[in-house]
């Protein structure tokens, strides 16, 4: 082998060498232990501030806590709403039985043929008699020099069977007559009470167990107003809710019928009476057992009620107003109503059901045309809620 060659080969060496050298040398003494090595001791995982800047990292320290998810978009149903502005299913199933139409027209049979065996003072004032039948059975015998008072309790229910409504207790059409069968064992307290023969009254069903009933304190304070917001602060449980379910129809059941005695009375009484408010309810109760409000004495309703808006539809109104939660079956009942404009025909059409008809008169013209115009303000106030609260979910 030539010097030269030598010289070439041992320089080669030398460099191979020098190089390994370093290459070895520079990862051990000059890049740092590893983040984390398992099976030392001493070392240690980096601060949590320095691994955040690395979000491919997924470990965290075991003292982290996760903190909880976010609160889940509260729901209308949360509120008992559904919509915005409709009671829910679960607190429409939730209401108190009532009195269904099954009921209404038992009623109308048993009163027709079953005979009266006492007659009493009670069921309010003037010449209102409590009686009782055969069985034991009560009634409250509505008695008016009027007719149209008569005509009015008697197409307020009807109208109440219309809507669906099942706080009205069952109510007849009943003729007084001495000679009759059901009255035949009562004609001298007939003659007592000073009724006179062939007047028309009203029998309505004696219903045990009422109790005053509180006007709910979202219409009893200065603001009165039943919107979703009111409910939702109010955060009431399911009781409640169906307390106010039952107010919600009894404002539009008023406010369609005119009705002055029982919360118009109340708002009326407040110039004199500052307290008003506080008092229960007029013409109004509470079944003990069930929670079911009873909307007693609507004589008011349809006829004398209308005339006398001039004076008293500023307080109806304010009613109506106050409130934006409703039942989806009575505005249902209500847009049927209004399309077909058929509400007069259907509630004159009830008195077919009655051998002495002639004995009461429908419900007149004008009376029919002053509901439509109700039911029509009814479904605008609807549809207003419906606007404000279309995307209401119960925070605000």
């Amino acid at each position: 082998m030539s010097i030269r060659r030598t010289v070439y080969v041992t320089t080669a060496l030398v460099a191979f060498a020098l190089g390994l050298s370093v290459g070895i040398a520079i990862p051990v003494y000059i890049v740092p232990a590893p983040l984390v090595n398992s099976t030392s001791r001493e070392s240690t995982p980096l601060p949590l501030r320095q691994a955040d800047k690395f979000d491919s990292v997924s470990f965290v320290p075991s003292d982290w806590v996760k903190p909880p998810p976010a609160a889940p978009r509260v729901v209308r149903e949360d509120d008992g709403l559904v919509e915005g502005v409709f009671w829910s299913e679960r607190v429409e199933q939730a209401l108190p039985t009532g009195f269904g139409e099954p009921e209404a027209e038992r009623w109308r049979r048993f009163v027709k043929s079953t005979p009266v065996i006492k007659v009493e003072e009670g069921c309010g004032r003037m010449q209102n008699r409590l009686l009782t039948f055969e069985d034991g059975t009560k009634a409250c015998c509505r008695y008016r020099q009027n007719t149209d008072q008569i005509q009015g309790e008697l197409f307020s229910f009807y109208l109440g069977r219309l809507l669906g409504l099942n706080n009205l207790a069952p109510s007849s059409l009943a003729v007084i007559r001495p000679r009759d069968v059901v009255w035949a064992n009562v004609r001298p307290q007939i003659s007592l009470a000073q009724w006179v023969e062939d007047r028309a009254v009203v029998l309505t069903k004696y219903i045990e167990g009422l109790e005053p009933a509180q006007i709910p304190s979202p219409l009893r304070n200065a603001s009165r107003r039943l919107h979703p917001p009111d409910v939702s602060a109010a955060k009431p449980g399911k009781e409640a809710f169906v307390e106010l379910a039952q107010w919600s129809d009894l404002i539009v059941f008023d406010y369609l019928t005119a009705n002055l005695d029982r919360i118009v009375n109340n708002l009326y009484n407040l110039q004199w009476n500052p307290g008003m408010m506080e008092a229960p309810a007029h013409n109004l109760a509470r079944q003990a057992g069930s929670r079911l409000l009873v909307f007693l004495d609507n004589e008011s309703g349809l006829l004398h009620g209308y005339r006398l808006l001039d004076k008293y539809e500023s307080y109806h109104s304010v009613l109506l107003d106050a409130l934006c939660v409703f039942r989806r079956s009575t505005v249902d009942v209500i847009d049927r109503l209004r399309k077909d404009n058929s509400v007069g025909r259907l509630l004159n059409g009830n008195l077919l059901d009655f051998d002495d008809r002639e004995i009461i008169p429908g419900l007149p013209e004008k009376s029919v045309k002053i509901l439509n115009d109700r039911l029509n303000r009814v479904h605008d106030q609807v549809e207003w809620c419906k606007k404000q609260y279309s995307d209401y979910n119960g925070v605000r």
